[in-house]
Order: C-alpha cells, then sequence, then structure tokens
C-alpha cells in the first residue's frame, strides 16, 4: 500500500510533464527563428513560384493566435493557403519581438494578433490587417477564416475575364 502511495504523485508529475511536452510541440511560433532569414527565403521561393508571401503575426501565449493557426492547418483553409502562398509565421513574442520586421510591413500588429500582411515576391505589401481583422480568431469559423483570405487575396488578383 505504501508503494501505491509513493508512486500516485510520481505518476501525477509524469502526466504534468508530458501534457506540457505535447503542448510546446504544437506551439505555432518559433520563438527563435531567423525571421528575417525566413522572410528572404521565402520571398525567394514565391518568385520561382509566381505567388504572394503570406506572413502572420503572432504569439504562442495568444488564444486567438493558436486557433487561427488550426483553422488554417485542416480542410480547404489549408488548401488554400498551399495553392496560394509561401507562409512565414511570426512571432512577436510580448508585443516585444520582431518589432523591425512588424514595422517595416506597416506595424499590422497595432490593433492586435494575429495579422496577416500579404507581400508580392519583391517584397511589396499588397495587403495587411491594419484593425485587427484577425484579433478575434477563435471566433471566427472555418468559413469565416477562408472567406477573410479570399477576400485579401482579391483585392489584388486580376479577375478572370468572363466567359
Amino acid at each position: 500500500m505504501k508503494t501505491l502511495s509513493l508512486l500516485k504523485p510520481l505518476v501525477v508529475a509524469l502526466s504534468l510533464f508530458l501534457a506540457l511536452l505535447a503542448q510546446a510541440r504544437e506551439l505555432p511560433y518559433n520563438e527563435s527563428a531567423d525571421v528575417k532569414a525566413e522572410v528572404a527565403q521565402a520571398l525567394a521561393t514565391a518568385g520561382a513560384a509566381h505567388r504572394p508571401v503570406l506572413l502572420i503575426f503572432g504569439a504562442n501565449w495568444c488564444e486567438d493566435c493558436r486557433a487561427l493557426d488550426a483553422a488554417l492547418k485542416k480542410g480547404r483553409n489549408a488548401e488554400l493557403l498551399a495553392a496560394e502562398f509561401t507562409v512565414v509565421k511570426i512571432d512577436v513574442g510580448n508585443f516585444d519581438k520582431n518589432l523591425d520586421v512588424v514595422k517595416r510591413y506597416g506595424d499590422p500588429i497595432a490593433n492586435g494578433i494575429p495579422a496577416a500582411v500579404i507581400l508580392s515576391a519583391d517584397n511589396h505589401v499588397l495587403f495587411a490587417t491594419r484593425a485587427g481583422e484577425l484579433a478575434d480568431a477563435r471566433k471566427m469559423s472555418d468559413d469565416g477564416i477562408e472567406r477573410f483570405f479570399k477576400q485579401a487575396l482579391a483585392r489584388f488578383t486580376p479577375s478572370s475575364p468572363a466567359p
């Protein structure tokens, strides 16, 4: 009986450790990434693929950022991103990391995160969130997120001619 009472705290501690480890693997933003190098690589890839770069600014502590990331990894949203963009996720920490990159693209995080910027392959801003459009991502449906990105694409993609 005494052995069981000694094992119980060990099992609880191990369970907590495994839960934290699982959560750490699922965090969307690489806090130690070389963001400038990632953006440069994405721009080079986008140029070769003739498609824009999507920068997603956020933080691992941000519930809306994690919700957006989860929504973008499944179904039609994942298909849309894979087909239309070269994606870079940029960690902004507690609004104290990668601020030079944030400012370079017009401070899209001024009204909340997550935030998005779409760049041409030659590094010009084609679209940026300015009013916190994604800051309530956890309340947006998958359809709403898909609609948002399709509307953003439509702002700079020429329409197909009518038949």
